[in-house]
């Protein structure tokens, strides 16, 4: 369906269309088993906050996202699509991806390694987070005060 990952900025649309009113967006594709997208797309993503947020925020929104994207590929076996659009307000990363069923935080036992804590740091970590259900699939997201400790 999408083929490989490619990065876009709302930057690169608006010069293109003449408008410079949009908030900074990132959007990437990101294809079917491609883990090499998520270190792709935490780069994107840290050009994208390089002046943004207090200390220590846009490392957490880099984290944030590595979880939600990896979460994606690994789980879903489909395509899927990442949005980060720093707003007013703070930034806001959405994964949508084309598989129904929701995500659950669970606690991991101890002999799971490093794997399921993905959701429990998102949760954390994030100012507000959620999944919001699609026609098809849903995406997951979570917003970080640009501002906050």
């Amino acid at each position: 369906m999408f083929g490989g990952s490619s990065v876009e900025t709302v930057e690169d649309r608006a010069a293109s269309a003449g408008d410079h009113a949009q908030p900074p967006q990132l959007s990437r594709r990101l294809g079917r088993a491609d883990l090499r997208a998520v270190p792709e797309t935490r780069r994107a993503l840290r050009e994208l906050l390089r002046h943004w947020g207090r200390p220590g925020r846009s490392d957490i929104a880099e984290l944030l996202t590595s979880e939600l994207v990896t979460n994606a590929i690994v789980h879903t076996d489909r395509e899927a699509l990442v949005t980060a659009t720093v707003g007013p307000d703070g930034l806001r990363v959405e994964v949508r991806d084309f598989v129904a069923r929701l995500p659950r935080p669970r606690v991991p036992a101890a002999d799971d390694g490093t794997n399921g804590r993905g959701l429990i740091l998102v949760e954390s970590l994030a100012d507000a987070w959620g999944v919001r259900a699609h026609g098809v699939g849903k995406a997951v997201w979570f917003e970080l005060d640009a501002d906050a400790a």
